[in-house]
């Protein structure tokens, strides 16, 4: 029976028509290599397979490898993809009301999508940074489903204002190595720049912590504003929030649209979490383990040979 996940996305046959460059052949291609892939979900959607050829430029080989390290991914790290229930789990209840996680409803010059972030609570003790990143992954999730691949590309934007070496003592290099290996080698989102705005000192010792994570391809992407003005050679300001001098509306209205957007979707992340993963004793092979996909070397390893286009 397919899965209940009903996020609205568009129909693929629209897909089709309007991304000339997705085509019908490929994604017949990346279902015969999923059928033979019986570890994989048994029933991976037409619109998923295209986002995963879309990340990929289209290119067959690549899009099953990360589609294979996305279901793999989201198995082995439940810190990230369980409990991920917006009505229900406490700790995500806790990060809700702890920061905002906002995809823009306007888009950069190119097309491309805006997840806009900042802390709502600057009381360290309430934050954790695993947590942070289940909230960021569940949104992802809507909006690539939703736009799929008529998306070109993702562009994140974080105010940092309220961050303090508090919260630095939250963060984890594990957990932030596991989170880029994510976003850079699974995720199927072609991302194309990270801006931090009101930038510190404070920021500048988390560079400090994660710049041996990050390789030159992904450094280029990252921009640093002293304030949200510079930040408009890149994202146009009128599609901001009210606070920065943008049209978007006030930021705790968009935010709490934005986590009832998460509750409707209730169902969808429970059934994906149910039924969205791997089944490693149906592996061909070597059943994969943590260690094997991202752990030690071999993912900082990964991290440093990755390019992002």
């Amino acid at each position: 029976m397919p899965r209940t996940r009903t996020i609205d996305a568009p129909a693929f046959e629209e897909q089709l028509e309007r991304n000339k460059e997705l085509k019908r052949a490929d994604v017949e291609l990346l279902r015969e290599w999923c059928s033979k892939n019986p570890h994989l979900p048994s029933d991976i959607s037409d619109n998923e397979l295209a986002l995963f050829l879309h990340s990929n430029y289209y290119k067959v080989e690549p899009a099953k490898a990360s589609l294979d390290t996305f279901y793999t991914f989201r198995s082995h790290v439940p810190e990230f993809f369980a409990d991920r229930d917006p009505v229900e789990s406490r700790a995500l209840r806790k990060m809700f009301d702890t920061l905002c996680m906002i995809t823009l409803h306007g888009t950069t010059p190119e097309g491309y999508a805006v997840m806009f972030g900042k802390l709502l609570d600057c009381n360290s003790a309430n934050y954790n940074y695993n947590d942070n990143i289940r909230y960021f992954g569940m949104s992802v999730d809507v909006l690539m489903h939703e736009k799929g691949s008529l998306n070109p590309g993702l562009v994140i934007v974080f105010d940092v204002e309220g961050a303090s070496l508090g919260h630095a003592a939250h963060f984890s290099p594990s957990s932030f190595n596991k989170f880029l290996f994510y976003l850079t080698k699974a995720l199927p989102v072609r991302l194309k720049a990270l801006h931090y705005i009101n930038t510190s000192s404070v920021m500048d010792f988390m560079l400090t912590l994660m710049k041996p994570f990050m390789n030159k391809s992904l450094m280029d992407l990252l921009h640093l504003h002293s304030s949200p003005e510079s930040l408009d050679k890149f994202v146009p300001l009128h599609i901001l929030p009210d606070e920065y001098g943008g049209k978007a509306g006030a930021l705790l209205d968009l935010h709490k649209s934005q986590i009832a957007k998460l509750e409707a979707y209730r169902d969808w992340f429970l059934e994906d979490e149910r039924s969205g993963r791997v089944d490693e004793s149906k592996r061909i092979g070597e059943p994969m383990n943590p260690t094997k996909l991202y752990g030690g070397s071999r993912a900082k390893a990964n991290l440093q040979k990755l390019d992002i286009d």
